[in-house]
């Protein structure tokens, strides 16, 4: 049950997410529904590539891709007044999507018996490879490769679910708030992970 709810959430997140940056940049309105299901769905694309599940079992989410439809429909037809709240509340749904689906690619991966790296590796991808896509598609830089903390709570779900932390309905639940909680208070506190600059001469 949980699998199903979280896929939901991410893909409601992920989807707004995509539609409202490609609004940002001025797409058309192919672009803007292009942008966001590549960004619902991209990370599970490269987790399956990755794990060895054939990418055509994402067309098997029928009821998924019709979430992302109405999510980017309805994104697209509001007020524009409210879409210019989204500097505000951006990182909110950025943060959603982020832990609904590093929770859900560990459960995929554990449901697969896969060993603790690779995981890891799926939560980590699954929460932020539509990201990622997203950001690139967009020209701007992804957040996963900057030094502020995104993907290192992807990897703190793969670990909590690998180790058979988060087995229950409840478990997983409060593990996904709790991951969308430090990223709100990582993207609010501006809490940085140690990076280094070279300065060419």
């Amino acid at each position: 049950m949980a699998w199903e709810v979280l896929s939901a959430i991410g893909t409601i997140a992920f989807a707004v997410s995509g539609a409202i940056i490609a609004m940002e940049e001025e797409y058309d309105i192919f672009g803007v529904y292009l942008l966001g299901v590549v960004t619902a769905f991209g990370g599970g694309a490269i987790r399956n590539l990755l794990i060895g599940v054939p990418v055509s079992a994402l067309w098997e989410q029928e009821f998924m891709f019709q979430l992302a439809f109405v999510s980017i429909t309805i994104v697209f037809l509001f007020p524009h007044k409210l879409l210019g709240h989204w500097n505000r509340w951006g990182y909110f749904f950025d943060a959603i999507g982020l832990s609904a689906f590093a929770v859900q690619g560990a459960i995929y991966a554990v449901e697969l018996e896969l060993p603790l790296f690779a995981v890891i590796v799926a939560a980590v991808l699954t929460g932020s490879g539509g990201g990622i896509i997203r950001d690139m598609l967009a020209g701007r830089k992804p957040l996963v490769l900057k030094s502020e903390i995104y993907a290192v709570w992807a990897a703190l779900a793969g670990l909590f679910i690998s180790f058979d932390s988060a087995n229950t309905d409840l478990m997983l639940y409060s593990l996904f708030v709790f991951i969308t909680i430090l990223r709100i208070l990582s993207y609010t506190f501006k809490w940085r992970l140690p990076a280094r600059k070279i300065h060419m001469t």
